[in-house]
C-alpha cells in the first residue's frame, strides 16, 4: 500500500513495461471507484476494455494492499447479482486547506467523501509574504495528529486561495508571493509537509467542487459563478476544467461593462464588479441611506453603514424592504446581462450561482433570468438552465478534496506512462 500511495522517490523506474502498465490499470481503476462509488468487475472491465480475469487480478491486488474492499452486491440483470467493489474506508485520506484574506478553513476527507474531523476555523491570515506557510503547516499538523490518522495514508494536500494562481505552473501571483526565490509556491509547500501539495484558484476550486460533488454532476458544458465581494467565473467544457495560457481563466468580473464608470479595484473602470457583485451592493446601500432612502438599513449605526456587508443587505430583502429588494434587482439586472454575453459564448447547460451573494435567491435570480431574457438569443438561453448551489458554503472545503483527486492520478497517470 505504501508504494501505491506515496510513490516514493525511484518506484516507477524499478518497474518493466508490463508492470508499469499495471500500475498504471491499478491506478485508473482505484480513480474510478473514487468518482463512482462501488462497481461490479463487469463495470470495470467495459469502462476500461479489459478482461475479466485481468480484472479480478487487479481488483485483488488492491485489496491486498488495503486500498479496495468488497461492499455487497449489485442489482441483477438476469443472473446472480454481481459483487460490488469500492474504496476501503480509511484507506487514504486527503488535508483540505481553504484560505481566505482573513481566515483558514481545514478538514480531513477519507476516500469516501467523508469529512472526519469536521472543519475547523484557523487565524491564519492571507499577505503577500510567505510568513503564513509556518502557521498553516502547524495547524494542519496539529490536525492531522487529533485526527489519529496513519499520515502515511494521506495521500494529498489541496489548497485553495483567491487571486491569480496558476495551478499548471503551481504559483500564487497575488498571495504568498515566493520573490527572488524562483521555486513555486506549491514546491516550496510539498517540501514543507513531505507530501505533495496541489494550489489551485478558489473559484476554479469550488467549480471542481460542484463538478464532482454538486449539480454540475454528469454534465459536460458547466459555467459556475461565484458572488460574494467580488465575480468570480469557472469553466467546464466537454468535462473538462478549462485554465487557459497562463491558469488564470475566467476573471469574468473585469470585463469592460460601464463606459467611464466607478473605479474598479484592479485598477481599471466601469468594470462588471463595479455594479453587479457584493461591493457594488454595499455602495448602492451606503447612497442609498445618505441619500435619506426609507429602508430598514436605517437601523445600522454610522459606523456600521460605512461598513454594511451584502448580508445586511439581504436579510432586509427577506424582511420585505423595498429599497433592498430594489437595488439586489439592479445588481441582478447588470450580473444578467454580462450572464447572457456567457450564454452566448459558450453555449452551456447550466449555470450554477454559488457564493454568499446567491442567499438572495429570487431577488437575485429574477431579475438575472429577465435581463437573459432580453439580451440572450432564444435558442441559447432556452437550452441553459440557471441553478443556485446545492453545496454553499461546503464548496470551498469540498474544492480543495477535488482538486487533489483529479491532481495526484492525473501526475501519477503521467509519471506511469
Amino acid at each position: 500500500m505504501g508504494a501505491f500511495l506515496a510513490m516514493e522517490e525511484g518506484y516507477l523506474e524499478k518497474l518493466n513495461h508490463v508492470e508499469r502498465k499495471k500500475h498504471l490499470q491499478k491506478i485508473k481503476i482505484v480513480r474510478h471507484l473514487y468518482v463512482k462509488g462501488a462497481r461490479s468487475n463487469a463495470d470495470i472491465c467495459n469502462r476500461f476494455s479489459i478482461s475479466s480475469p485481468t480484472s479480478m487480478a487487479l481488483l485483488n491486488e488492491l485489496m491486498a494492499e488495503g486500498l479496495v474492499e468488497k461492499q455487497g452486491r449489485g442489482e441483477s440483470v438476469g443472473g446472480r447479482k454481481p459483487e460490488l467493489y469500492g474504496l476501503r474506508n480509511n484507506s487514504l485520506f486527503v488535508l483540505s486547506i481553504e484560505m481566505e484574506k482573513f481566515s483558514t478553513r481545514m478538514a480531513i476527507f477519507d476516500g469516501t467523501n467523508n469529512n472526519i474531523t469536521g472543519t475547523h476555523t484557523f487565524p491564519v491570515n492571507l499577505s503577500k509574504d510567505l510568513g503564513a506557510v509556518e502557521e498553516l503547516y502547524q495547524y494542519a499538523n496539529s490536525l492531522v495528529l487529533s485526527a489519529g490518522i496513519d499520515a502515511d495514508k494521506l495521500m494529498g494536500i489541496g489548497l485553495s486561495m483567491p487571486g491569480l494562481v496558476s495551478s499548471r505552473e503551481g504559483d500564487s501571483y497575488t498571495y504568498l508571493l515566493t520573490g527572488q526565490d524562483k521555486t513555486p509556491l506549491q514546491d516550496l509547500l510539498a517540501l514543507k509537509f513531505d507530501k505533495p501539495v496541489y494550489i489551485q484558484n478558489d473559484v476554479k476550486s469550488i467549480t471542481l467542487a460542484e463538478y464532482r460533488f454538486g449539480a454540475a454532476q454528469g454534465k459536460r458544458d458547466v459555467l459556475v459563478l461565484t458572488l460574494d465581494w467580488g465575480i468570480g467565473l469557472g469553466i467546464i467544457l466537454d468535462g473538462k476544467l478549462r485554465l487557459g495560457a497562463s491558469g488564470f481563466a475566467g476573471e469574468f468580473g473585469h470585463i469592460p461593462f460601464i463606459e467611464n464608470g466607478v473605479l474598479c479595484h484592479c485598477g481599471k473602470r466601469g468594470c462588471l464588479e463595479t455594479v453587479a457583485s457584493g461591493s457594488a451592493l454595499a455602495r448602492m446601500a451606503r447612497e442609498g441611506l445618505q441619500a435619506g432612502q426609507d429602508t430598514l438599513l436605517k437601523a445600522l449605526s454610522g459606523q456600521e453603514s460605512e461598513k454594511i456587508e451584502p448580508q445586511a443587505i439581504i436579510q432586509a430583502a427577506h424582511e420585505g424592504d423595498q429599497y433592498a429588494i430594489n437595488i439586489l434587482a439592479e445588481t441582478g439586472r447588470n450580473l444578467g446581462k454580462g450572464i447572457a454575453m456567457l450564454i452566448q459564448l459558450f453555449n452551456p447547460e447550466l449555470i450554477i450561482i454559488g457564493g454568499k451573494m446567491a442567499e438572495a435567491r429570487q431577488y437575485l435570480t429574477t431579475p438575472i433570468q429577465q435581463s437573459i431574457n432580453t439580451y440572450c438569443m432564444t435558442q441559447l438561453r432556452e437550452r441553459t438552465e440557471i441553478a443556485l448551489s446545492k453545496l454553499g458554503a461546503q464548496a470551498g472545503i469540498l474544492g480543495p478534496v477535488a482538486t487533489v483527486m483529479e491532481r495526484i492520478f492525473e501526475h501519477r497517470m503521467e509519471s506511469t506512462k
